[in-house]
């Protein structure tokens, strides 16, 4: 096999379709063939600064030779991280932590947007008959929300769940949460229409910031709009009014500062969006009330076979996500209509998928 049409980066901004030499296996790999792949604003910022790819649903074509999960013309799910299970982090059951990790699109590893595709079998999951290939490009960012909400959050059945930021993970967080039997989940956007959506997805409440004031520090609005939130909702700092888990999928200083100080006594903030590296905090009130601080990287052990079980099972549907589709060619302008936020017709991005090579868009 030669045919291995890849869409590659070149240097920022600057993009092309290239032929690549088709990936050979070991006898413990699989080679799969790539058919719907997930765009989202952690590979734009690849796009933007200078790295791309994503995370995809796969068609297993190549098994190696001791492989026993799966056979060739399986339809899975790929967890596009492949480890050294040797280092402390993957033994203590850590594995997303691994400093050797191999991570599809990560330089100098080779993204999944290519035809081809090698990974390490475990790592290549079954499809359930019930799930499409466009679920099965989901699993990746539902896997990002089962790792927030589940594993770190460790959420219980009938507690309050409040959520910052209503792109696909943040709208995902809030499915896993009300799966799980949260009993309120608060979706918190500066965007009226993402709130709109994020009530008729998973949210029993929403919240729209009020706007900064002329020469307003963050801190200062991040204290008013907490009051704001508590006054609005009927946020107590204890009992059953109480959020007991926080998660940021915005990466906003203000929506951080903001979570903390909603959190109730005890309770825990899980942090799942990247953005200023270099955030103030109310260190009294995380030491005052006790709070439980986490940072969310990926998803680790379990959380691939939970998103597919939540999603198999319908506890979580993840179609209503999907709002863009683009063929391979068009690779280019899936990243960009993400980037904007929008496609040229005007209508607003939540999730956009792009096909393999020669992979119809409606290919289900």
């Amino acid at each position: 096999m030669s045919d291995n049409p890849s869409f590659v980066l070149k240097g920022i901004l600057d993009v092309e379709i290239q032929q690549k030499p088709v990936p050979e296996i070991d006898a413990n790999e699989v080679l799969v063939e790539v058919k719907k792949t997930g765009a989202h604003l952690l590979q734009v910022h690849f796009f933007v600064h200078g790295r791309i790819g994503d995370f995809v649903v796969e068609k297993p074509m190549v098994v190696g030779s001791s492989v026993t999960n799966v056979k060739v013309g399986d339809r899975v799910a790929m967890e596009p991280g492949a480890t050294c299970r040797k280092c402390e982090a993957c033994k203590e059951g850590r594995y997303q932590l691994c400093p050797d990790v191999i991570f599809a699109a990560t330089p100098p590893t080779d993204g999944t947007l290519a035809r081809y595709y090698r990974l390490p079998s475990d790592l290549a999951y079954p499809l359930p008959p019930n799930l499409s290939l466009e679920d099965g490009a989901m699993m990746e960012p539902l896997s990002v929300a089962v790792h927030a909400v589940s594993k770190l959050g460790a959420l219980r059945s009938n507690q309050c769940v409040a959520v910052f930021g209503c792109g696909p993970v943040g709208l995902l967080c809030m499915a896993v949460a009300k799966a799980l039997g949260a009993s309120r989940v608060i979706a918190v956007d500066i965007v009226p229409g993402r709130l709109d959506f994020a009530r008729s997805y998973a949210a029993t409440d929403v919240f729209l910031p009020p706007p900064m004031e002329k020469d307003e520090s963050r801190v200062a609005y991040s204290k008013r709009n907490a009051q704001a939130m508590k006054e609005n909702l009927g946020i107590a700092e204890r009992g059953p009014q109480a959020i007991d888990l926080v998660l940021d999928a915005s990466g906003a200083e203000v929506s951080i500062q903001t979570g903390i100080r909603i959190a109730k006594t005890g309770g825990t903030f899980v942090q799942v969006g990247m953005g200023n590296p270099d955030v103030t905090i109310d260190i009294f009130a995380v030491i005052g009330k006790e709070l439980t601080l986490k940072g969310s990287f990926r998803y680790g052990p379990g959380d691939y076979p939970l998103a597919i079980a939540l999603a198999a099972s319908g506890k979580v549907d993840v179609k209503p996500l999907v709002s863009h589709r683009f063929p391979f060619a068009q690779a280019h302008e899936a990243f960009e209509t993400t980037r904007n936020g929008k496609s040229t017709d005007g209508k607003g991005v939540i999730k956009a998928i792009i096909s393999g090579p020669d992979v119809d868009i409606n290919e289900a």
